[in-house]
């Protein structure tokens, strides 16, 4: 077993460890989410906790983790007797982005449980972790029906496997942390809601603390027992004041004034539910505990709310998680925070920090190398008011039309259903049709491979015939391995939806741009809540640039959008090429999901010999190909060509304009037919 890099030794990021040591002395809080870029010690800080936390007494040869004082009754290996325990260090056990559901909650073997009628159950990752930490990394890019059941378990602790009538329950309880990086995409604001405390993380950017990082990571790449023994001393220290601290914990009191503040403050931030206010009961008091005090403070307040609420709080899906502090001391100062002076640190700010610590800093994972800085994200308030954005002409670009500031977006909108036609077998989402592992029952086919999801009735046809030959003599059927079936099921998948925009000078007329990104910003919200993967090509001048690349980040997308300028001639031909190279790449990366091509122009192809002609032959490489496709068609004005519609044709798909884009424009229109039968009545 390879040694872990010391927690002490994580130089600065004391929010993270700060987030981690509560957890630890408050296993109640529930879980905490790190956001933040690759490379900041995200996983290294989870992983040296696990050696932190105190030993757990366990039944030996319980594969749950049963407690010998208080075993569990319904445990599968049970029931367990009184006897002595064995103590053994607390598990970390981590859930890989590729993990199935029987392997996260276990599985039965339903061959067994038809044939010989006995409850043959396979433990998964929640019992392995029951009465430990489970780790998941990249937890945004976990498909949701897993993160569905992952956070049930958390919350009830306890795991429940059902399967055609044989039920299974066992405990699992355990200290939740994910961590993700923003980039590739958020969670959705529920499953945000299920995690107790949220931090963010970044690499810092002063030189003596980035040297401390790359000398401590050093130090212990080169020898990582006499490393981790440097820091024995410190590591023993923190341990026992974990320990202290979970030992002071039931003394805390959490009077009056210190729940008006919480209430006040869930109230003033306008978070749902009483969820966050209980969230910021049990971080305030384990806040207190951790700097050995038994009455809550304002300051534990103030930290709490810092932890608990920025991901809680009614936002847009393309804001990040934040808080007002300002607005956060004023209404702590109203609510009778006035007399105590809050610490922006809060209590052991320094988290598990040695006295001689470096600095402030991380230390980067082996993996973990410096990365581009991410696009900004737009501001609320830049939405919807058609106010330019500054920005300096982009190089390279044709004088056909003078370039264009960039416009904001006009109020985005609910849009129309768009999906890819046919069946099939992408990542689980909420798009298009597709074969999946939970929806509903279709069919049945023979397993390939282990069994997960049997279709009873069509494992009861397939083994009646040969109930004779098998020699069956009693009420019981006699099934083989031959005659099970698997469930196919059908639901919805998510997918690359890439979009093609004109941003050349017949687009630049200030409203009707305004306009097109508008209905570019509603198709993002979609794809975001359809949990689709998203990519941006953009067209003007003599050519065509990747303005982001395929990504889980929408709000990548809607940042990049927003600071697009216009101008120029109508290269549509280089766009729908660009467009063709980017999806034969991600075809080969990710070859199950599949695309829709949206192309955001009014048709007008410009530039170069015979460009209309160019402009069909790119589009019949996308046709033959057999690439969904919809044209927004953004022609405006008492005259239109249709050059869109022809557009959409060679491409092979359909055509709709701004207006029928609107989600509530076809249902106007539906009840306009309605009203026209009714009257005709």
């Amino acid at each position: 077993m390879s040694t872990p890099y010391p927690f002490t030794a994580v130089v600065g990021q004391d929010d993270l460890r700060l987030g981690l040591l509560l957890n630890a002395v408050s296993p109640a809080v529930g879980g905490v989410l790190v956001r933040g870029e690759k490379g900041t010690a995200k996983s290294t800080a989870v992983r040296a906790l696990a050696a932190l936390m105190p030993d757990v007494p366990v039944v030996p040869g319980c594969r749950f983790s049963c407690d010998p004082a208080s075993p569990d009754p319904a445990c599968p290996d049970g029931p367990h007797g009184a006897g002595d325990g064995m103590a053994r260090g607390a598990r970390m056990v981590e859930l890989p982005v590729g993990a199935s559901e029987d392997r996260l909650v276990g599985a039965l073997d339903i061959e067994r449980a038809l044939s010989e009628g006995v409850k043959a159950f396979e433990p998964g990752l929640l019992a392995a972790a029951n009465r430990g930490i489970l780790y998941v990394d990249e937890v945004n890019l976990l498909h949701d029906h897993l993160v569905d059941v992952l956070l049930d378990a958390a919350a009830m602790g306890a795991s429940y496997v059902e399967r055609e009538g044989v039920s299974v329950r066992h405990a699992a309880r355990f200290l939740l942390v994910g961590t993700m990086n923003p980039e590739e995409g958020e969670l959705r604001p529920q499953l945000l809601d299920r995690f107790g405390l949220t931090v963010e993380v970044a690499a810092s950017r002063d030189t003596d603390q980035r040297v401390e990082v790359v000398r401590r990571r050093l130090a212990y790449d080169a020898d990582p027992a006499g490393f981790a023994a440097e820091w024995a001393a410190e590591e023993g220290a923190l341990r026992e004041r974990i320990a202290a601290a979970r030992a002071l914990l039931p003394e805390v009191r959490l009077g009056d004034g210190a729940l008006r503040q919480i209430a006040a403050t869930c109230a003033a931030f306008e978070v749902d539910g009483m969820r966050a206010d209980i969230v910021m009961a049990r971080t305030a008091t384990a806040l207190a505990a951790w700097a050995g005090r038994t009455d809550v403070l304002a300051e534990d307040v103030r930290q709490a709310a810092l932890l608990a609420l920025p991901h809680r709080r009614r936002r847009n899906p393309f804001d990040a998680p934040g808080l007002d502090e300002d607005k956060l001391d004023d209404t702590l100062e109203q609510n009778g925070g006035g007399d105590e002076d809050p610490d922006p640190d809060g209590p052991g700010g320094g988290g598990g920090r040695p006295p001689h610590d470096g600095g402030p800093g991380t230390p980067p994972e082996p993996e973990g190398e410096a990365d581009d800085t991410p696009a900004p994200s737009v501001p609320e308030q830049d939405r919807g008011q058609g106010q330019e954005q500054g920005r300096e002409p982009a190089r390279g670009q044709s004088s056909g039309s003078g370039e264009q500031q960039p416009v904001g977006a006009t109020e985005p909108f609910r849009t129309r259903m768009l999906s890819v036609p046919g069946l099939g077998e992408g990542a689980a989402g909420r798009r298009s049709r597709a074969r999946t592992e939970h929806g509903r029952t279709t069919g049945s086919r023979q397993p390939r491979g282990a069994l997960t999801k049997l279709h009873l009735a069509a494992t009861v046809q397939a083994a009646a015939p040969h109930q004779r030959a098998r020699g069956r003599s009693g009420p019981g059927l006699v099934v083989r391995r031959d005659d099970l079936r698997q469930a196919t099921r059908e639901g919805r998948e998510g997918n690359l939806v890439l979009f093609v925009v004109d941003a050349s000078g017949s687009m630049a007329a200030r409203q009707r741009m305004g306009a097109v990104k508008g209905a570019v910003l509603s198709l993002l919200l979609d794809a975001y809540q359809r949990r689709d993967k998203v990519g941006l090509v953009t067209f003007r001048g003599r050519e065509a640039e990747v303005a982001l690349p395929p990504t889980s980040s929408v709000d990548a997308a809607a940042a990049r959008l927003e600071l697009l300028p216009t101008g120029g001639r109508t290269p549509v031909a280089a766009g729908l090429l660009k467009a063709h190279e980017v999806l034969r790449v991600e075809r080969l990366r990710d070859p199950s999901r599949r695309p829709l091509l949206v192309v955001v122009t009014d048709g007008r192809a410009t530039g170069g010999p015979d460009p209309v002609a160019l402009a069909a032959r790119a589009a019949r490489l996308h046709e033959a190909q057999g690439i969904a496709s919809v044209v927004v068609d953004c022609e405006s004005g008492p005259v239109r060509l249709g050059l869109a519609g022809v557009l959409a044709r060679e491409l092979g798909g359909s055509a709709v304009t701004l207006d029928e884009l609107r989600a509530d424009s076809i249902a106007g229109l539906v009840k306009d037919v309605q009203e026209t039968n009714r009257r005709a009545a």
